[in-house]
């Protein structure tokens, strides 16, 4: 994802992206030198996630097609079921860290993060990009739409490193995490780029990159690692396009699928959101910028280009106070939503070590500080997309209705009890004039 804001939201073209020297925004980087992708894959959860119920064992795995993936039952370390707001009830405060990519390619973030969400009782959304999984030896498998077979803007990851991107995604979701999709070959600009896509084309491309998540073990020949612990078919709710582009179109394709949500609208406001052509409309958000009057994109490479001047390799004596203003703009978004309209929170990031890693620690600061308001006391809820939309499909529509009402930064007038009390009392007078 390359769209990047100054004073507003604003589509990187393709001749800066070329300038930049990278692929598109899941460019994956091994200057670190070798990660495990670790971790247990019992299904423990961090706190706050729901466990299955003591003593009940999970169903045998059933595997799907060839293996590649297999019905292992409900997933484990879910929120409990969501219920709807009641009459003169606050919001709760939800909050959305979402990866673009999730590809491990040896430098340690995808295991770091999956730690940092167990420690802080937070589910995530994991985007995987389907070529993550296809050896580059089995490339001209990918047919792009308008684009020669087996190219791909961001590349194919060495067998190792897919390996352990297997690793990362089975442990993510036996943690109770969401694994969606950035689709494949991230094409964002010329006459290839997703922009120009037709449903039918988005259609084959979701197809594509499904397939070489249910069959990276024919397309690899590893029979000895273990399946992918997931109907994918099932699981698949939502995604987000490379470059947030080409949204339009990809929605026809998606509804098709019963997807529930889409997270690729550029240039959200800290507003709750609405359906478009069927489907949530999650954007990604303008959001407080330390030290400037405009607003910057919600993710971590938005930040990084209007620090760098989109470098990704920039003079280190910057890094200090940029991870400082990447960690505030983040924590004062949260705080806006909080602290007024409750506004979910959406915040996007990729496994890279851009600018020496200061947007991951960045962005570590801001898991560890949402986590401690909730620790507080207050009804604060790291989660991922599919767990958002699932208490947003059982709330009374007039409650939403009301708090779409609400701007950014502004509070309920009277209060929260008065506020939901009211859009209570106005279905219930609807009720009684009909």
């Amino acid at each position: 994802m390359r769209n990047f804001s100054r004073r507003g939201a604003i589509g990187l073209g393709a001749g800066a992206a070329a300038g930049l020297g990278l692929a598109g925004c899941g460019t994956l980087t091994s200057s670190d030198g070798p990660g495990s992708a670790g971790g247990s894959a019992d299904g423990e959860g961090g706190k706050g996630g729901a466990k299955d119920k003591p003593g009940k064992r999970p169903p045998r795995p059933r595997p799907i097609g060839d293996g590649s993936t297999s019905y292992t039952g409900r997933q484990p370390n879910q929120p409990d079921r969501p219920e709807p707001l009641e009459p003169g009830q606050e919001p709760p405060q939800f909050v959305v860290f979402s990866w673009d990519g999730a590809g491990e390619v040896g430098n340690g973030l995808f295991p770091r993060f999956l730690d940092l969400a167990r420690e802080q009782g937070a589910h995530m959304t994991f985007f995987l990009s389907g070529v993550y999984l296809l050896p580059e030896s089995k490339k001209r498998l990918y047919d792009p739409p308008n684009n020669p077979r087996g190219a791909s803007d961001i590349g194919y990851l060495t067998d190792e490193h897919i390996k352990e991107t297997l690793k990362g995604v089975r442990r993510a979701w036996l943690d109770g995490h969401e694994i969606g999709t950035h689709f494949n070959g991230h094409f964002c600009g010329g006459a290839g780029s997703v922009a120009r896509w037709t449903p039918r084309q988005w259609r084959s491309e979701i197809d594509q990159a499904a397939s070489f998540v249910k069959e990276w073990r024919t397309n690899s020949g590893w029979t000895d690692l273990p399946s992918l612990p997931f109907d994918y078919d099932k699981e698949l709710a939502g995604g987000r396009t490379p470059c947030l582009l080409g949204q339009d179109n990809l929605l026809p394709a998606a509804r098709e699928l019963g997807w529930r949500y889409d997270a690729s609208s550029p240039g959200g406001r800290q507003v709750w959101p609405d359906k478009k052509q069927g489907l949530w409309d999650l954007p990604l958000q303008q959001i407080p910028f330390p030290g400037h009057r405009f607003e910057v994109l919600s993710m971590d490479y938005n930040v990084l280009a209007n620090q760098s001047v989109n470098s990704t390799n920039a003079p280190s004596g910057n890094y200090p106070g940029w991870r400082r203003q990447a960690a505030q703009a983040y924590i004062q978004g949260f705080r806006r939503a909080y602290e007024t309209n409750r506004a979910p929170f959406f915040i996007g990031n990729h496994f890279e070590q851009w600018n020496g890693g200061i947007y991951m620690d960045a962005v570590e600061e801001a898991v560890k500080h949402i986590a401690r308001e909730r620790e507080k006391g207050g009804d604060v809820r790291l989660v991922s997309f599919r767990q958002f939309v699932d208490w947003l499909d059982v709330q009374k529509p007039d409650i939403l209705d009301r708090l779409r009402s609400l701007e950014v930064g502004e509070r309920p007038e009277g209060g929260w009890k008065a506020f939901t009390n009211g859009a209570a009392s106005g279905s219930e007078s609807a009720r009684n004039a009909a």
